[in-house]
């Protein structure tokens, strides 16, 4: 008998009778609202015009979705998208027969890089500020918000971790599994949330925000050791490399790591904006 175990098997959303709301979804909505309210007290205490703001949430949550959704179709399954290129920005399947499935391949390397080239972009057209400026302040909400995705990882059953080999653990059942597994989604959430108040407090308690690239760097050192270790315990999103001395996430992992020790300790002088 599993006494310790929680059995896991949620619907998939709320149902309005016209339409169904999925929390997954919900949480993205979360994500991204709590990000605005974020970066509105981060501006507010910046000068920077709110006006500014809007265009800033419009480039966010296009790179977002864009970059993670390119992420996953490279980084773990273009052996099938490559035969497959309209459903990669298509929510359907077609083959072997035509079905809604909505955006469940997301890779969190990707939306990384999606929202760095977006941040350029955005400094340079609209805020008129170092791109690292905008970086530095754009990691908070982000760290915020990966809260809520692993989150809604977790509520569908994705992203799973190992089994635990023991009476502790979630039972997916949603999977047609009786043996419990690590919540390695509620792990990840946890250790974004811390990272999210380190950021946080970094920002409005120290001086740090006056270096360009301090708080940028920390970010990525922070999030993507803990995504480096916490794979150990995730079951591998690709079956082929399960033989991997490191999985797909972990290498990825590597260079973001690397690049934010270099923001976090090369030599620059203090700045005033």
């Amino acid at each position: 008998m599993l006494i310790n175990a929680i059995r896991w098997n949620p619907s998939e959303g709320l149902d309005l009778g016209i339409l169904t709301i999925h929390y997954y979804s919900l949480m993205f909505l979360i994500a991204f609202g709590l990000g605005w309210y974020i970066m509105k007290s981060i501006y507010t205490r910046e000068g920077i015009k709110i006006e500014k703001l809007d265009s800033l949430f419009i480039y966010t949550v296009i790179a977002t979705l864009i970059g993670a959704r390119l992420g996953h179709v490279i980084f773990y399954d273009w052996d099938y998208f490559q035969n497959h290129l309209l459903e990669i920005f298509l929510p359907v399947r077609f083959e072997p027969e035509f079905e809604f499935t909505g955006f469940r391949g997301l890779a969190s390397h990707g939306a990384a890089i999606g929202i760095i080239v977006a941040m350029y972009l955005y400094s340079k057209r609209i805020l008129e500020r170092p791109v690292l400026w905008i970086l530095d302040r754009i990691v908070i909400p982000v760290a915020s918000g990966a809260i809520f995705v692993r989150i809604g990882n977790f509520i569908n059953s994705e992203i799973i971790g190992k089994p635990t080999n023991s009476d502790y653990g979630v039972i997916f059942e949603k999977l047609g599994e009786d043996f419990p597994r690590h919540p390695a989604q509620l792990y990840e959430s946890a250790c974004y949330l811390l990272i999210f108040l380190i950021l946080w407090l970094i920002y409005w308690k120290t001086e740090k925000r006056f270096k360009l690239g301090y708080i940028f760097g920390l970010f990525l050192v922070l999030l993507w050791t803990v995504r480096f270790f916490i794979e150990f315990i995730k079951e591998p999103q690709v079956e082929e490399r399960a033989t991997w001395l490191l999985n797909t996430g972990q290498w990825l992992s590597v260079p973001f790591v690397l690049a934010g020790l270099y923001f976090m300790y090369r030599p620059t002088k203090r700045r005033t904006v």
